[in-house]
């Protein structure tokens, strides 16, 4: 038998799920894997099937759902199906903590927390990177940020799902925290498919090279961090050689891509951003300079 996870009023831990696509399931049977009390509710009444087999309780309405537990989970598909969910358990929220792993802006969490607070009910927003089937698993990441008292007496739970970390008590920083992981995943892969197409028009394979790219990937963490904090300081060294040096490599880049036919968008932004800084006196500086530009 399954132990019963511990609250720290010596209950055993109760927790609802709201959605269960495949992350409201996976995380559903992460709970009950865990040993917790674990009621669910989806509007397809039929997905809650393999859950109750596994030891869940469904529940027929997301309001019943709701009233079964201290803490109530959501997993939905967007923003959408969170408002019309929340419309439908009004009246059973409060005194609740809710925390709502949904894909959505820093915005959207910020208002489902007044939403949330003017009904009762202690909110935290939360976001996850991982997939399905890694839920419960310590590199999938759940960041989670709103009301801190709610989070810490939660934690206990929340942490069976994989690596959690609190980001304050600002509803909508764990929404900031993963849109820019995200954000900066598909710049970082993007550029390097474009790069893959560069690399095979060239004649060059594609695994050979990506090999070599990951050893010299690695020098790119200390590089990251130097940025940073050149960033928020305001004082911009010659991170990567002065942007004089460095603007004289752009033309050869577009050059080289033009004749390959690989698009040039991003390389074209960089020689704008770099002829702009060295025109404004700055060519002195790095790369890292290019963000007082941004958003400009």
């Amino acid at each position: 038998m399954t132990k019963k996870t511990q609250t720290t009023d010596g209950a055993a831990g109760r927790v609802t799920v709201l959605g269960l696509g495949d992350m409201g399931s996976a995380i559903a049977r992460t709970f009950v894997e865990h040993g917790f009390d674990t009621t669910v509710w989806n509007r397809t009444a039929s997905k809650s099937a393999p859950l109750v087999e596994a030891g869940a309780t469904a529940a027929e309405t997301a309001a019943e759902a709701v009233a079964a537990s201290p803490l109530v989970v959501i997993c939905l598909l967007d923003g959408t199906a969170v408002d019309e969910v929340l419309a439908a358990v009004e009246g059973a929220i409060a005194g609740k903590v809710l925390v709502n792993v949904t894909s959505g802006s820093p915005a959207q969490a910020r208002a489902c927390e007044r939403w949330a607070n003017e009904r009762g009910a202690q909110y935290i927003d939360g976001k996850v990177m991982g997939d399905p089937p890694d839920v419960g698993k310590p590199h999938v990441m759940f960041p989670f940020s709103g009301a801190r008292a709610a989070y810490e007496a939660h934690e206990p739970v929340l942490k069976v799902l994989g690596g959690i970390a609190y980001h304050g008590e600002d509803a909508g920083a764990a929404a900031v925290e993963f849109m820019a992981q995200v954000a900066m995943g598909f710049e970082l892969l993007i550029g390097f498919l474009h790069t893959l197409k560069l690399v095979r028009a060239e004649g060059v394979d594609v695994t050979e090279f990506t090999d070599r790219l990951a050893g010299t990937l690695t020098a790119y963490p200390p590089l990251l961090t130097s940025m940073a904090e050149a960033v928020k300081s305001g004082e911009y060294g010659p991170d990567l050689g002065s942007l004089d040096v460095q603007a004289a490599l752009m033309d050869d880049l577009i050059g080289h891509r033009e004749s390959l036919g690989v698009e040039t968008v991003r390389m074209r932004e960089v020689k704008r951003l770099m002829t702009r800084r060295i025109a404004d006196g700055h060519g002195d500086q790095g790369f890292s300079s290019l963000f007082e530009l941004l958003g400009k």
